[in-house]
């Protein structure tokens, strides 16, 4: 069973339409990304999904039912604008924001107190919210989203404003999740982040989707004809190839439509270039954003 089903939906608000005609599913033990550009509908999705807003058609079921308020404490929402109680102290916070996830305060506690240190915040446990800095405010938000073990969880741009580190230790916090067979869904406009974490993807814009599948299936789908190639030596012409693009630790060569990767590597071998690395280039998610969206909006 899916732990997420999204059939058909539609969305309008006025003479607008939000969310037209969108299907998509979610699996336990899956990190699932909702991209799309600014106004795109991806907010509207995820209030749909959480109840916050009801669709005009189409269904939503979460863990096999239409949300109830049992469902919703198997729920964890990050919203991407956060509010915490700002003269309350951090361990307050959490065990009283847990209580309302139907936890007992002793077991809160106790969870609470184990999450603090995992993240590095114990030591702050006893402080008000408003002497924490953003980031630290942010850890906070994320253990009160998290500490109930929900069985799906729904992050929007979860890792903005955050430093290297506090951005590490929430990554390895959704990593966790994953790893125990929760679903995450993952809303960000960071490609990099979506490219690295996620399993699968849904691009939505206008509304629709433009885009849907696994990271790699996808990335294979738009990949030019091309190698990138770490080498020794020179290579001056090479036969079948169009262009050409200088990285720092490699080039990118691109091919005509008579060429194959194998036979420009044995051409190169022929030319005695020593190979480090020879590999079909498939384009960053980035690229492929920018040109799903581009094509979306003709």
């Amino acid at each position: 069973m899916n732990t997420v089903e999204v059939q058909h939906v539609v969305k309008t608000f006025a003479d607008k339409v939000a969310v037209d005609d969108l299907s998509f599913s979610v699996a336990p033990g899956e990190i699932f990304g909702l991209i799309g550009p600014n106004g795109a509908g991806k907010t509207t999705t995820l209030k749909m999904m959480m109840d916050i807003i009801k669709p005009d058609s189409g269904e939503v079921t979460i863990l096999g039912e239409k949300l109830s308020e049992a469902t919703k404490n198997k729920l964890g929402y990050l919203p991407e604008e956060r509010g915490l109680y700002k003269k309350q102290r951090v361990l307050d916070t959490i065990v009283y924001l847990a209580s309302l996830k139907g936890m007992s305060e002793r077991s809160a506690e106790e969870k609470a107190n184990r999450m603090l240190e995992q993240t590095g915040m114990l030591p702050h446990a006893r402080k008000k919210i408003e002497e924490l800095s953003k980031g630290m405010s942010q850890i906070i938000q994320f253990i009160v989203t998290t500490i109930h073990d929900p069985q799906l969880l729904i992050l929007d741009e979860p890792f903005s404003g955050l430093d290297p580190v506090n951005t590490e230790s929430s990554i390895k916090m959704v990593l966790d999740l994953r790893n125990q067979g929760k679903a995450v869904i993952l809303s960000t406009h960071q490609m990099n982040q979506v490219e690295e974490l996620c399993d699968r993807i849904l691009m939505v814009n206008k509304g629709k989707a433009v885009l849907y599948g696994g990271i790699a299936e996808i990335k294979s789908r738009y990949k030019n004809n091309s190698v990138r190639l770490d080498y020794e030596g020179e290579l001056g012409e090479l036969p079948g190839v169009t262009d050409k693009r200088v990285y720092k630790t490699h080039v990118e060569l691109f091919l005509d439509d008579k060429t194959s990767p194998q036979q420009l590597l044995e051409y190169l071998l022929s030319r005695g270039i020593i190979v480090n690395r020879y590999e079909i280039a498939t384009p960053p998610l980035n690229e492929i954003f920018i040109k799903v969206a581009g094509e979306s909006n003709e």
